[in-house]
């Protein structure tokens, strides 16, 4: 598969920094999403959180349907694409998003919690 997608530096898709790829920190909000042998790092700042919600609507409403168990597939996966600090080069969101769902529900969750405990926390 090719395609350029998620390559270059922007908002949401800042280039890594030197010596830090693949690592979370969990003190700036970041979580990691393991993929493909690698663990990319989900990392929820404003610009991430803006893009996100021009998608998926309210990020309050996103939070209400997390807590009620009616989150979609999409839903999550277009939240994680838009928080990937870091993504290896020619990672496409369709095979980002094949990724997510093979992943399964529950391996997924934790970084969704940490995504979400984010949005709630306003850091």
């Amino acid at each position: 598969m090719s395609g350029n997608v998620g390559l270059g530096e922007t908002p949401t898709h800042p280039q890594p920094l030197p010596g830090r790829e693949g690592r979370v920190n969990s003190a700036r909000g970041e979580a990691g999403l393991r993929i493909g042998g690698a663990t990319l790092v989900l990392r929820p700042s404003f610009a991430a959180l803006v893009a996100a919600e021009q998608e998926v609507g309210p990020l309050f409403a996103l939070v209400e349907r997390f807590a009620e168990g009616r989150l979609s597939l999409s839903e999550m996966v277009t939240l994680f694409w838009h928080c990937l600090a870091e993504p290896p080069e020619g990672l496409t969101r369709e095979r980002f998003s094949e990724a997510v769902a093979v992943r399964g529900l529950a391996a997924n969750m934790p970084a969704l919690k940490a995504l979400v405990g984010q949005i709630l926390a306003g850091r």
